[in-house]
């Protein structure tokens, strides 16, 4: 008898129990609940409570705090594939009179934009939106604290101005574009700006005694789109889903692999844990994995969403605790054991379809100086550079259907490479941004910048 391939072994099922049973146990959550997503689908979810009877379920909700900034980037960026603005736009292109207009968009999402963490006193997370009714409450009278577009500073005033812009272009509620353009089409029929039956109550844990206070459940207003939702382990899971592969109801592989690439700078303290952030999904390196995802905290509740593209794992995990649970070394455990205990299996290999005698011919072993690399030709019809030992600049190329290619990555990221032939139609070199590429080191029947000695290469007593 097998397994079918898309369920997970007992022995993997039960390092996630026991995962999630000990960060209920020594968090002290009232009550905690997780999901693991492999394949495009959830595979596994899993309850632990403080509660005797059923415990939480996947549809049970649960407010998720910050994980709506990534909703919202989502909408932005929908705006921005539609042609209705740029990345590179001011905010005061579109939503003038702020304050904060010259910040980008894309600074905005990426928590660039100078501005404070939080909106003036009282504390927006434990008071009524009503008390902030207009942007300019919840910006301020001084809403920039360093220079735009200089150094990652954590925003949610910035989310709620991405909010309000979203309103401005779609002529609806924040709400109401999110419901229509994400929600539904991804089937997020448990996720909602209020909590509806079946969702857990928010509780503060006393730090010195096993005691529980109830927290207030307030409606943030204008702040809503940095932090408002409340959702279920199944629905966060087919998110998880989408923000993996795309959809293109919603938005394509290609522009949320855009969210999941790095857009601020590092401070030193990111350099030192690995961290970084994208166009709002935050990026780390734990245990040699690329993760991305969302973290989450409200009064009463924690969350988190983290995701390995190369692993095809992602998990989610909430609680109904102010504090306790470390939620993001939970996820990044869960992705982590599931990798670990059942790798992904890759896809056959397959030959091309077709092979273009000219591109071809540049594959192989060419030299920079004295510095060997390869040239190949990827099933995807791109070609890959990088050194044949050793470290070194590595990229992928696009083919630009003239003969050149454009580099898509890393130090070569939108440099043109260029093979130069002879006047008989053979390949002399490559030329990559100026770096000539040629078959022989320091080939002197190629152009080498400074030319080749005619004396040519020599040992130590004929130098």
């Amino acid at each position: 008898m097998t397994t079918p391939q898309e369920e997970l072994l007992p022995g993997t099922r039960r390092a996630l129990l026991h995962r999630i049973a000990v960060a209920q146990a020594e968090g002290r959550a009232p009550s905690l609940v997780a999901a693991v997503v492999r394949g495009g689908r959830a595979v596994w979810h899993g309850a632990r409570t403080s509660v005797d009877g059923h415990g939480p379920d996947e549809n049970v909700q649960y407010r998720i705090g910050s994980i709506t900034k990534t909703f919202t980037a989502v909408l932005v960026l929908r705006l921005r594939d539609e042609g209705l603005l740029d990345l590179g736009d001011p905010l005061e292109k579109h939503l003038p009179g702020t304050g904060a207009g010259e910040a980008t968009i894309a600074e905005l999402l990426a928590h660039t934009a100078g501005l404070a963490a939080e909106s003036p006193a009282p504390w927006w997370e434990r008071t009524p939106g009503s008390l902030r009714p207009e942007l300019s409450d919840v910006l301020g009278e001084q809403p920039l604290l360093h220079p735009v577009g200089r150094r990652h500073h954590y925003s949610n005033p910035g989310y709620t101005l991405l909010g309000a812009l979203v309103e401005e272009l779609r002529g609806a509620p924040w709400e109401e574009v999110l419901r229509a353009e994400v929600l539904g089409p991804l089937g997020l029929t448990g996720t909602s700006t209020q909590p509806r039956a079946p969702h857990a109550g928010g509780w503060a844990v006393h730090p010195w005694a096993d005691a529980l206070l109830p927290e207030p459940l307030e409606d943030l207003g204008r702040m809503a789109p940095a932090g408002q939702l409340w959702s279920t382990t199944a629905d966060l899971a087919r998110f998880a889903a989408f923000l993996a592969a795309g959809d293109d109801r919603v938005l394509s592989a290609e522009s949320v692999r855009e969210m999941r690439t790095p857009a601020a700078p590092a401070e030193i303290a990111d350099l030192e844990t690995g961290a970084t952030y994208g166009l709002g999904m935050q990026i780390q390196q734990r245990d040699g994995r690329l993760l991305a995802g969302h973290s989450g905290s409200l009064p009463g509740f924690l969350a988190n969403l983290t995701l390995s593209v190369e692993d095809d794992v992602a998990a989610v995990v909430l609680a109904n605790c102010t504090s306790g649970p470390l939620l993001g070394a939970v996820g990044a455990d869960l992705v982590r054991i599931v990798a670990e205990a059942e790798p992904r299996i890759p896809e056959p290999w397959r030959p091309l379809d077709e092979v273009d005698p000219t591109v071809l011919e540049l594959v192989g072993q060419w030299y920079w100086g004295t510095q060997p690399f390869a040239l190949r030709l990827s099933a995807d019809g791109s070609l890959s550079l990088g050194p044949l030992a050793g470290g070194g600049r590595r990229a992928r190329f696009r083919s630009n259907g003239d003969g050149t290619w454009t580099g898509l990555e890393g130090y070569y990221a939108g440099e043109v490479l260029r093979p130069v032939r002879r006047p008989d139609g053979s390949t002399s070199h490559l030329d990559l941004g100026s770096f000539v590429f040629t078959r022989l080191p320091y080939d002197p029947e190629a152009p080498v910048p400074g030319g080749v000695d005619p004396q040519g290469w020599r040992g130590a007593g004929q130098a």
